[in-house]
């Protein structure tokens, strides 16, 4: 089990080279239920550069989505809102809402993973 002192080393260790933080380019990062079955993650981003740049990686193509949910290639739809600076994905619940065992009801916390992926 990680003590404390690892956990803060980690937290303040540097950066890999060139790469950035999602957290440090999106303004908006949630999580929200489409029906029962189905979630939707949005991304909101300050302005068009920080959008592009977002866009434009490979840790936010629907393959890497999938594989941090760990659903299936193809379970996972991107959108691509550049109209109003936003990336969406549609997926799978693991769970269906409201049933036995789903400690999320609205699909308000599914965004965790996104808070530390590195672009």
């Amino acid at each position: 089990m990680p003590t404390v002192a690892s956990l803060r080393a980690k937290a303040s260790s540097p950066l890999p080279m060139n790469r950035i933080k999602l957290t440090s380019l999106a303004s908006v990062i949630r999580s929200k239920n489409a029906g029962p079955t189905q979630l939707t993650i949005d991304l909101f981003f300050r302005d068009a550069a920080a959008y592009e740049q977002a866009a434009a990686s490979p840790a936010l193509s629907s393959s890497a989505v999938s594989k941090m949910y760990l659903l299936g290639a193809g379970q996972v739809k991107r959108f691509d809102l550049s109209n109003i600076l936003a990336l969406k994905f549609s997926m799978p619940r693991q769970r269906v809402a409201g049933s036995p065992g789903d400690g999320d009801v609205y699909g308000a916390q599914q965004h965790a993973p996104f808070l530390e992926v590195l672009l």
